[in-house]
């Protein structure tokens, strides 16, 4: 998938933020003590290790019930704002929906502009250069804004704070940001933010050992309509070119009844749609000692949930295994778009990568899916230019390309991430041929895309309506089952709704078509 792509598919308005709100008492002031001040007028500095990250002990990870935001923070936001700036991927998403709803349970309000935040938190990416630099442009920009409000408190956490390079750089060059907090420490955000009200130092907390799962935390979710649901935390798979095993610890699959109650809660509230989230999806489970349930139990767990449409991402071909496809093969409000990351179409560079599938093997599952699921689209993720990757094998990722049928992908130039086993990697592959290859496989996914969307035309497919469209307040917007987005018009009254569509005209990365007019409900 390429920039045309990404920005297509952002030019849907979404819905108001709605808050699930969960908190208890704290002990009376009255109990408290000069211990329970003291730290208030400490600042805590515990950056983080990648070396210590990068170990996978077996200690027990323990479920959490009894979070609580303390009594004296409780309205310590009332009459102030927030804002969250998001980078990365959909586990980013649904981290910043945590602390959004942290945030409101502590008094505070959302705003879109950060002249009106009093709290102004980036949530950061470690996964490509690029997003890197643009946090550290944006950390830049607020330095003037910090100076007009010496109040405001500005934070930075994520997957970039999980890196000491990037947090030693943030401490030297860029005082002004007061906390700096990781990926396994977000419920710990009260307490971080107090003690950023108190001290006169950078408060920076990041634990480079991965936390217990928190289960009742709160949660800000973005819209009424689609819903993240996190399954898992973590990575065990040490692909050779990513940070993400390290700034977020090691696999923890959630408890699948607190999974199937948050969904049936979801549910119950009128979402249409659901998407399962983790590193890898397809080892949840797979850490469990105390009883046999994997992936594909949830997943068919979920079909027996009564909400229209459930999709999960992402998922790892070494993890997609017999019984999943089995399930998915059920139908029903599981959906028949997977999105399966390849990476690369060469073994050799797989092997480099530590992907540990071959292109042969790859291929296989793939045909294993199709036969089982015969209308299934296929997406994936590819890097280019990895290190040393020859002109034969960048040609191999082509012709996978084409002989799977990748309906879209995310595609993406090598880019190097400090504390990973490629970084170190001597790379004789100019920039050049580098950015001239992304050119040719973006040129053969935009042809695969628009031919794919080309069978559409004269169909009638049913769309999750989401909002309108960024372009035109007329127009509506919305995605089939496959993920495709559609443009149509219709009224207002149907957004969050599924109705039928008919494709009247097709684009490389959209549709367009007509509400089908008997599919729209009439309220008396």
């Amino acid at each position: 998938m390429n920039e045309e792509q990404r920005k297509e598919q952002a030019q849907i308005k979404q819905e108001d933020i709605s808050v699930d709100r969960k908190s208890s008492q704290d002990k009376p002031l009255s109990e408290k003590t000069t211990e329970d001040f003291a730290h208030y007028f400490q600042s805590t500095y515990q950056p983080p290790d990648i070396k210590k990250a990068r170990k996978r002990g077996r200690d027990k990870v323990e479920v959490h019930y009894d979070f609580e935001i303390t009594e004296d923070m409780r309205s310590i936001g009332e009459g102030r704002k927030f804002l969250i700036q998001t980078y990365g991927c959909q586990m980013n998403e649904h981290d910043t929906e945590v602390m959004a709803g942290i945030l409101t349970d502590m008094g505070y309000e959302a705003t879109t502009t950060t002249e009106d935040a009093d709290i102004v938190l980036l949530n950061t990416c470690a996964i490509r250069e690029n997003a890197e630099n643009r946090v550290f442009g944006e950390i830049g920009h607020l330095k003037s804004l910090k100076v007009e409000k010496p109040d405001l408190i500005v934070g930075v956490c994520g997957c970039m704070s999980q890196q000491e390079s990037v947090v030693n750089r943030i401490m030297q060059k860029h005082q002004h940001v007061d906390l700096i907090f990781g990926t396994h420490n977000i419920h710990r955000l009260p307490n971080l933010i107090k003690e950023a009200m108190f001290s006169k130092a950078q408060v920076v907390e990041v634990w480079s050992k991965e936390g217990d799962i928190i289960e009742n935390l709160p949660k800000a979710r973005t819209g009424k309509i689609k819903a993240w649901v996190n399954i898992m935390y973590g990575c065990d798979k040490f692909c050779t070119y990513c940070i993400v095993p390290m700034t977020r610890g090691k696999e923890r699959s959630r408890r699948p009844e607190d999974i199937i109650q948050e969904v049936r809660h979801l549910a119950a509230q009128g979402y249409q749609e659901i998407t399962l989230l983790g590193q890898n999806v397809n080892a949840y489970g797979k850490d469990f000692e105390d009883i046999d349930y994997t992936f594909a139990n949830l997943m068919d767990d979920m079909r027996k949930i009564d909400i229209p449409r459930v999709r999960f991402t992402t998922s790892h071909p070494r993890d997609f295994d017999d019984a999943l496809i089995d399930v998915l093969a059920k139908g029903g409000n599981l959906l028949d778009h997977i999105h399966l990351p390849v990476q690369s179409g060469s073994s050799h560079i797989l092997r480099k990568m530590n992907r540990k599938y071959t292109r042969e093997e790859y291929l296989e599952l793939v045909r294993k899916i199709k036969k089982a699921i015969p209308n299934a689209t296929l997406t994936t993720d590819i890097i280019v230019g990895f290190p040393n990757e020859t002109d034969e094998q960048f040609e191999e990722t082509m012709t996978l390309m084409e002989e799977v049928g990748f309906e879209a992908a995310y595609t993406f130039i090598y880019s190097p991430r400090e504390g990973t086993p490629a970084a170190v990697q001597k790379d004789d592959v100019p920039m050049e041929v580098k950015k001239e290859r992304l050119q040719r496989l973006n040129k053969l996914v935009n042809d695969q895309s628009a031919k794919s969307m080309e069978t559409y035309k004269g169909k009638i497919v049913k769309v999750l309506v989401e909002g309108t469209s960024k372009k035109d307040d007329t127009v509506l917007a919305g995605y089939t089952e496959k993920n495709k987005v559609v443009n149509f018009k219709g009224p207002k009254s149907i957004i969050g709704k599924i109705v039928d569509v008919k494709i009247t005209e097709t684009r490389t990365w959209s549709l367009n078509g007509e509400l089908v007019e008997q599919s729209v409900e009439v309220s008396g």
